[in-house]
């Protein structure tokens, strides 16, 4: 964890803070580790992210936990969706304005947990039926497991309130 930063950047000058377990280095110096937690920064954007990633641990593509709570970002940037190892993302407490931004996620082969309340999207009609309609393989949301019920309520939800994509099927005259 790393305190009040402004930039992804910065944290190539910061030391980790020391967690219940030592961390890990490789021989290169890098982190070994698969989580990196960026929480109550003031992050607005994630601009480098890779790099900085890339930078800070061995090996990135395992990265698994991301925690960007109580920052600043406004939307979920694309870099997010590189990560297909990643299961557990944390935004809550950020400034997401727009629903429509959970979409990104859907492409994360391994998303499990999500965080996002303390958003404005939070304040959107049918909030929690979107997000699980969108994300399907989702167990944990805003830190609630995610129900069968909840499943059945989204997809009444998205029946009623999503229309579907229109299919042109080409007829071949003979």
């Amino acid at each position: 964890m790393v305190e009040f930063q402004a930039s992804v950047t910065d944290l190539l000058s910061e030391k980790p803070r020391t967690g219940l377990r030592p961390l890990r280095h490789a021989k290169s110096g890098k982190s070994m580790s698969q989580s990196l937690w960026l929480n109550n920064n003031v992050l607005n954007d994630l601009r480098d992210f890779n790099h900085v990633v890339s930078q800070l641990l061995e090996h990135p593509e395992n990265l698994a936990w991301i925690d960007l709570s109580f920052n600043d970002l406004t939307s979920i940037d694309p870099v997010l969706t590189t990560f297909f190892n990643l299961s557990v993302l944390y935004l809550h407490g950020n400034s997401i304005q727009r629903l429509g931004e959970v979409n990104k996620l859907a492409v994360l082969p391994r998303l499990r947990s999500l965080t996002l309340h303390g958003n404005p999207i939070e304040e959107e009609n049918g909030y929690r039926q979107y997000v699980l309609c969108t994300l399907p393989r989702i167990t944990t949301f805003d830190f609630s497991g995610v129900t069968k019920a909840d499943r059945t309520t989204a997809e009444v939800w998205k029946r009623m309130n999503i229309k579907p994509r229109k299919v042109w099927i080409k007829h071949n005259a003979l």
